[in-house]
């Protein structure tokens, strides 16, 4: 499956929830999210245009791999998600999703992998219905990158440029024009390097 993703900088979060109220948009419950990246032992993750994280919202955790993107326009890229057994806790340590986060970087790093970078958000879900597609919507506040929308559609290969029209299309309505291509982590190190 690919991930089919845009995302845009929000000046204006409570008037953008309102457009998207006004589109039928079913909010679920903010989550707050951690996501741990990690470098490979044999290549260079920034040059292949991939990634590999490990994420934690309350007890879930997943281990994602993201692929490099295939497109200009929409960032369109193949991923792999896998939610990870809760794992229990060492004596004193954390429990529940952070013992299991923090097990799972231990297994990583025990491969060689390295942590790069972790990136907080509190994100705010929901599903619009748009051009016969259920868009998935995210109001992001990202710890030291501020307010962003991102819209989301899984597609299989056939249907990746259907997926990113009616992206771009509820992009528009919404009036946001101006696609942030780089992801969270790109920018968090663009701001790390620039400090």
């Amino acid at each position: 499956m690919y991930e089919v993703e845009q995302k845009y900088r929000v000046a204006d979060p409570a008037a953008l929830e309102a457009r998207l109220v006004a589109l039928a948009a079913r909010f679920r419950e903010p989550i707050d999210q951690v996501d741990r990246y990690f470098s490979h032992p044999c290549r260079d993750f920034a040059r292949t245009d991939e990634a590999l994280r490990l994420r934690r919202v309350g007890d879930f955790v997943a281990v994602t791999w993201k692929g490099p993107r295939i497109d200009s326009a929409v960032k369109t890229r193949r991923e792999l998600e896998l939610g990870l057994a809760q794992v229990p806790p060492l004596p004193g340590g954390p429990r529940g999703g952070q013992a299991t986060l923090e097990r799972w970087s231990e297994l990583l790093e025990a491969l060689g992998f390295r942590p790069v970078q972790s990136v907080a958000k509190r994100r705010r879900p929901a599903r619009v219905p748009w051009r016969g597609a259920e868009v998935e919507v995210a109001l992001d506040s990202v710890d030291g990158l501020g307010e962003f929308l991102e819209l989301e559609l899984q597609a299989s290969p056939g249907e990746l440029p259907q997926a990113a029209a009616c992206i771009e299309s509820l992009a528009q309505e919404l009036g946001c024009t101006d696609a942030e291509r780089r992801s969270y982590l790109e920018l968090v190190l663009a701001g790390n390097r620039s400090r």
